[in-house]
């Protein structure tokens, strides 16, 4: 178990019990070169199966830039964008990891990849499920994470 910022694996009780008490949840890229910090609850991860989240694997949980700490590695980021150019999909040049960007449903907030939480137990979550291949359709109903 990677424990290096004090965090241990999450159990389905403690993510249950974040949907009450909001927790800080530290994270980084593959190679430990980009390092944050997200203070959130984990009732509102979402899968979105458009082309770039598919490849990615990207699992979606936006919050304010406030509740979000680049620790380290801000000179290893590097950007892609495509479509719009609204979102800026931020990712390690070294290991070439996602664990954030800005997305273009919020440009105003940052959208982490808990899949990039350290110890984070990906069997005790719920996640919902966003339309991203209708992505222009989707986005006016309901979406999950507002």
């Amino acid at each position: 178990m990677d424990n290096r910022a004090g965090f241990g694996t999450l159990s389905a009780k403690q993510v249950n019990s974040m949907e009450v008490q909001v927790n800080t949840i530290a994270g980084g890229c593959h190679c430990g070169a980009l390092r944050f910090r997200v203070t959130a609850d984990l009732d509102r991860v979402t899968y979105c199966n458009c082309s770039l989240c598919s490849k990615k694997g990207f699992l979606h949980l936006i919050v304010p830039p406030e509740q979000f700490e680049l620790l380290s590695g801000k000179d290893e980021l590097t950007t892609y964008q495509f479509g719009t150019r609204t979102a800026k999909h931020t990712f390690c040049r070294v290991c070439g990891v996602h664990p954030f960007y800005v997305p273009r449903s919020d440009p105003d907030k940052i959208d982490v990849n808990v899949r990039c939480f350290d110890g984070i137990d990906l069997a005790s979550l719920s996640v919902r499920e966003f339309d991203g291949r209708n992505w222009e359709e989707s986005i006016q109903s309901r979406v999950p994470w507002r």
